[in-house]
């Protein structure tokens, strides 16, 4: 029976592979990072800014109504510049995506009434992987990836499938990742109460929406 891989020990061999090409002058490696939330990407951002450039993409098409997407947006931007104030090793640069919602509802039809983890969750969590692996070959990134796996609600196996299948398509690396673990959850809300960060009560979409609240 083959063993389960763990996704915190391939980043961990990476991470110390970087940080060693780092210290023998090689070039630093750029990250293109996508973002559900503010509160997600705390831990991610703080970890990650010690060993890569990171642009973080805010493409989230899925939440709704367009003033909760505004206002995530907005404590998304305010984090960045509040971490990057307070020091990181690496640059933190911001970047939005176009809000659609319409391409997000037409991703879910048919499939709203299938309950919040499952298949309608998937597609999302590739509708969103395909926008950031696209434009990180376009921009010449080493490697991009999600803060999704942050939540102990999201499939972090799921992710790194359709992040893996993504990269082999688009011919850029995914970073292998699982954030939850190292604490990284709890290191999150404890950044979110440092910050003062706004932490919704539901992942965003309208169906999310009707089963968390």
């Amino acid at each position: 029976m083959a063993c389960a891989r763990s996704y915190q020990k391939e980043l961990d061999r990476l991470l110390e592979r970087l940080e060693q090409e780092e210290k023998e002058g090689k070039k630093e490696k750029r990250l293109f990072l996508h973002s559900c939330c503010a509160p997600c990407s705390s831990y991610v951002l703080e970890y990650l800014s010690r060993y890569l450039s990171i642009t973080v993409f805010y493409y989230n098409p899925n939440i709704s109504p367009e003033a909760e997407y505004r206002k995530r947006v907005r404590e998304q931007q305010r984090f960045i510049e509040a971490l990057s104030r307070r020091g990181t090793l690496h640059p933190i640069d911001f970047t939005e995506g176009a809000y659609e919602p319409e391409v997000f509802y037409e991703m879910a039809r048919g499939l709203e009434q299938v309950p919040e983890g499952g298949e309608r969750c998937f597609r999302c969590y590739g509708m969103r992987l395909r926008q950031a692996a696209a434009l990180a070959r376009a921009g010449g990134y080493d490697y991009f990836c999600t803060t999704l796996s942050i939540s102990p609600l999201k499939n972090a196996g799921k992710l790194m499938e359709i992040g893996e299948a993504l990269a082999e398509e688009y011919g850029v690396a995914y970073l292998p990742s699982d954030f939850k673990k190292k604490d990284g959850y709890k290191r999150s809300i404890e950044l979110s109460k440092e910050f003062g960060l706004y932490r919704q009560n539901y992942c965003g979409c309208v169906f999310s929406k009707t089963d968390f609240t």
